[in-house]
């Protein structure tokens, strides 16, 4: 069992294989080497250009060093990984605002990161378009990392943190630390963070009975009275939409903030709901804790905010007809999108930076 456990580390771990080479020829330079992307044949066009930015083992490990380390915050007590953890879908379970530096809280929930390669923007209100920019923004928020991307470079290089130039080097090929190197070294783990292995997958991929009979008319339901804004398998149609919450609680008025267009005043980003059974609470604000709230406001508590989105108000009525029983079959069905593999898959856990390599 010990032999077998040293082979398939040597390996790179199990199944990321290095490739051999013959003897007889000249060793030419070390490649990267590249890991396969699990892309679920049901899963619409992939977004992120993978040609640009090539996932290799040792780019996804360099990004996934980064990701748990606070170096990338001021004072190194915030990592990505404090408010995106693994275990509840990589969301700060039970917070309804992100709690950032010094403890300062956010303006709003910290949203899961999960099948990334498909988001064509990130944030509730959709203030960035490509993923390599992502990482950007929290580190200079000031309630988030408060810090300045140069110096988080800076820090990288110094003499003190010995293991980066030469993680970079593996990377990349030198131990130059670049802005770009590090946005894509994030990137390589984040596209790599796939959710597609729910009990509603193995229904999809053939098994049947996978679903309970009651979860099939949920299912079935949710389609037709969620489906148009939750489309497809991931669960989203990506659009800006403002679903009527009462806007008493919060100033924070969404995509308006981003283009300063009056129709896109209090419209959030839709989000996926897979894994939905983790990532409470709910909201861009976080101001539901469960999902049963969540069914209840669109069903008898949809306010006419400006900005309404018509599907929620129809037939001179504001919100979604939905009986107490279907309710139930809903909520029964979105817990088949919990994807337990995900989110205990050691590949995406801190690996304690320094022991890992």
């Amino acid at each position: 069992m010990k032999n077998t456990w040293l082979i398939l580390f040597s390996l790179g771990l199990f199944g990321w294989a290095s490739c051999s080479r013959s003897t007889d020829a000249p060793t030419p330079e070390p490649q990267p080497e590249q890991l396969e992307m699990p892309i679920p044949t049901y899963f619409p066009k992939m977004v992120y250009n993978l040609s640009s930015n090539p996932v290799t083992y040792d780019g996804f490990q360099l990004g996934r060093s980064l990701f748990y380390d606070g170096i990338l915050s001021r004072n190194g007590t915030i990592a990505c990984g404090t408010c995106h953890q693994q275990a509840v879908a990589f969301t700060h379970h039970g917070h309804d605002l992100s709690h950032g530096i010094d403890d300062k809280i956010g303006m709003r929930n910290a949203p899961p990161i999960q099948n990334m390669a498909w988001e064509k923007t990130f944030f509730w209100d959709g203030g960035v378009h490509d993923l390599d920019l992502f990482p950007i923004a929290p580190i200079e928020n000031p309630v988030e990392m408060d810090e300045k991307l140069p110096n988080v470079l800076q820090k990288l290089r110094d003499s003190k943190n010995p293991d980066y130039p030469q993680l970079f080097k593996k990377a990349f090929g030198t131990t130059e630390i670049t802005t770009e190197r590090f946005t894509k070294a994030l990137s390589q783990f984040m596209v790599f963070l796939v959710s597609n292995n729910s009990r509603y997958d193995l229904y999809l991929r053939g098994t049947t009975n996978a679903l309970t009979a009651t979860e099939k008319e949920g299912l079935a339901i949710f389609r037709q009275k969620c489906g148009t804004c939750h489309e497809g398998e991931l669960f989203t149609d990506q659009s800006f939409r403002n679903n009527g919450l009462s806007i008493a609680r919060s100033t924070d008025e969404g995509r308006f903030r981003i283009t300063q267009n009056p129709e896109d005043r209090y419209k959030f980003k839709v989000p996926s709901l897979r894994n939905v059974g983790y990532t409470s609470p709910y909201m861009h604000d976080g101001r539901f804790a469960t999902l049963e709230q969540v069914l209840d406001h669109y069903a008898q508590n949809v306010k006419q905010t400006p900005n309404l989105d018509p599907l929620l108000q129809q037939n001179n009525q504001l919100g979604i007809s939905l009986t107490s029983e279907e309710k139930q079959k809903i909520i029964a069905f979105l817990r088949t999108l919990s994807d337990e593999q995900f989110v205990k898959d050691y590949r995406f856990a801190d690996p304690g930076f320094g022991k890992a390599f």
